[in-house]
């Protein structure tokens, strides 16, 4: 008993109503139909261009990345079944497999999303040679591949199939063979869609959500990238601006001048909880040889960086929110810097990169040229905090010397042994002889480490760890940089240590290891459950305790070496050594 009035409209017009209707009785105006037919599916309507409820503010409030709120786990059963259909016959047919599963608007959406994402490869040859592409949705459904004009363009169509409504937009993108700081001009380069979800239009890019094509442009891979689903519009337009810009959904919108100078930030970038950089320009202009860069993120991360394919040519140092990079680059001219990122959680070694920028320098700082082995990061961190390593003397990655000496101290976690280690570019000195140069003072869980340089330069001190119950190797930590400019600063080594020397003994006097010749020289140690101690020079003397130090003199006459020796146990008679010092000669 129910009128129905139906309209006939040209196939491009817009109805006059917008506004679905309940089956009611009497003559009712229904809204258009769009789509290839009508099996028994609801039609979308003619699409609302967007308003002031859609827009979202820019720059981005750094809440989420999403246009709405969306909870990935709840999709993971729908993913699953999207990715299974195998439908590539009829666009309708797949679209009504695919919702089977699909209750709510948002739900069909990303039953469509996944599907293409998954399913349809980007046409390289097609790219190449247009005349062996069609951008037509069925023929993108049944050769599975095609450009970005057909991915959008089979987007909507599904969409309105299903009854959601859909919008194909063009424009430029910064995608593949985009170069820092270039201009668009011409036509648009690139499309995606826009998407009618619980009263506000949302955006997304199934072409970039699928995969990428490798530099030279001739294979595709599918990786599929969550980022480009629902991308917040303040994210988005960081590589896609729409030739209407309405359809940027922000407020203020971005001039194309905004678009071509703002800072080209990867979906890596925010897919690990980055939030921004400074500065802000794709091209940075060294200060005095110096050029400069911060990175702020959510949570502990874990950085790389990469000067024309080295980081030999810069500073490092991670931060809890992020990080900091001073780049001395040892040439003038354009150098390509590159920066990389995991989180620190992150179980296999795969850094991805995050940011790139241009280095233009005028003038080189030959003073900043690092040691080889310099390590990046550099200085102490949470990371470092991690493996055991708190409240450390000098925050700071640089210790500058003026007198060749300095001495740094950690409160160390339990059970950790700890070996540092010295490196200089051209030194003379072996690694054992560098080494000779630390002397390690355990007292309680704290650690000092004391640090005499044989001469003036640029230093690295590699600091090194294991549990002291594990016998294998002691695993790399962190560095430190050390700098000297006094060239009259020059140390002998420290004493050499004997196995039977233990952890929490301390010379106090002599630290040096090299002693005058003829003189009576002052020893004072630290030691403790020891029955003697004697210093054996030409002579043997006896040192006396008192107060937990063992202390004395010795006379240096006629010999070339000196040894501390202990004898551990009363009862017995042998002796061992614990320290040797060497005599300089006559």
């Amino acid at each position: 008993g129910t009128q129905v009035t139906v309209e006939i409209h040209p196939k491009d017009t817009t109805p006059q109503l917008l506004k679905k209707l309940p089956f009611g009785k009497g003559p009712q105006r229904l809204p258009s139909l769009r789509g290839q037919d009508n099996k028994g599916f609801q039609r979308t309507e003619a699409p609302r261009p967007p308003g002031g409820k859609d827009l979202h503010a820019y720059p981005w409030d750094k809440s989420s990345l999403k246009s709405m709120p969306v909870d990935l786990q709840q999709f993971e059963k729908l993913d699953a079944y999207a990715l299974k259909v195998n439908v590539t016959n009829s666009i309708e047919e797949l679209v009504t497999t695919l919702l089977k599963q699909a209750r709510t608007d948002l739900e069909k959406v990303r039953a469509i999303w996944m599907w293409i994402c998954h399913h349809i490869e980007y046409d390289v040859v097609g790219y190449h040679d247009k005349s062996q592409l069609s951008s037509k949705p069925i023929d993108v459904l049944q050769t599975g591949k095609s450009i970005c004009e057909g991915y959008a363009g089979l987007f909507e169509q599904m969409c309105s199939i299903a009854g959601i409504q859909c919008m194909k937009l063009s424009g430029y993108s910064k995608g593949y063979g985009y170069k820092m700081g270039q201009t668009f001009t011409g036509d648009s380069d690139h499309a995606w869609n826009a998407v009618y979800l619980d009263g506000r239009w949302h955006l997304l890019d199934s072409t970039w959500g699928s995969g990428a094509v490798d530099d030279s442009f001739t294979k595709f891979t599918f990786r599929y990238n969550e980022f480009y689903f629902l991308t917040h519009p303040a994210l988005f337009i960081n590589n896609h601006f729409p030739d209407n810009s309405n359809w940027q959904l922000l407020k203020p919108t971005l001039t194309l001048k905004d678009f071509e100078n703002n800072m080209l930030h990867n979906s890596n970038f925010y897919s690990l909880g980055l939030l921004s950089t400074r500065p802000e320009t794709a091209i940075i202009h060294t200060v005095n040889g110096k050029a400069s860069i911060s990175v702020d993120c959510r949570s502990a991360t874990l950085f790389k960086f990469e000067l024309k394919g080295t980081d030999e040519q810069g500073l490092m140092t991670l931060k809890k929110h992020g990080m900091m990079l001073d780049i001395y680059p040892q040439k003038t001219g354009s150098h390509k810097l590159q920066i990389f990122a995991k989180p620190s959680k992150a179980s296999e070694d795969v850094y991805k990169c995050v940011l790139e920028y241009v280095i233009e320098c005028q003038s080189v700082d030959k003073a900043m040229r690092f040691p080889k082995a310099l390590h990046q990061p550099v200085g102490p961190s949470w990371f470092t905090e991690r493996q055991g390593f708190l409240r450390p003397s000098h925050p700071d990655p640089i210790i500058h010397t003026n007198d060749g000496r300095c001495s740094l101290t950690f409160t160390l976690g339990k059970d950790l042994s700890v070996l540092a280690t010295l490196h200089c570019d051209n030194s003379s000195l072996t690694e054992d002889e560098r080494r000779r140069h630390i002397m390690k003072i355990h007292r309680g869980n704290q650690i000092e480490l004391k640090i005499h340089l044989p001469h003036a330069g640029s230093f690295v001190l590699k600091i090194y760890t294991k549990k002291k119950s594990d016998s294998g190797n002691y695993d790399y930590i962190f560095n430190y940089l050390i700098t000297c400019l006094n060239t009259e600063a020059k140390w002998p080594a420290f004493p050499l240590i004997y196995s039977k020397w233990a952890e929490d003994y301390e010379i106090l006097e002599p630290l040096s290891g090299l002693l005058p010749a003829n003189r009576n020289v002052q020893f004072k140690l630290k030691m403790h459950g020891i029955a003697k101690v004697l210093v054996q020079a030409d002579d043997t003397h006896p040192l006396t305790q008192s107060k937990g130090y063992w202390e004395g003199t010795c006379n240096t006459s006629g010999c070339q070496e000196v040894f501390v020796m202990v004898q551990e146990n009363a009862n017995h008679s042998f002796y061992s050594h614990v320290l040797r010092y060497e005599v300089e000669s006559q």
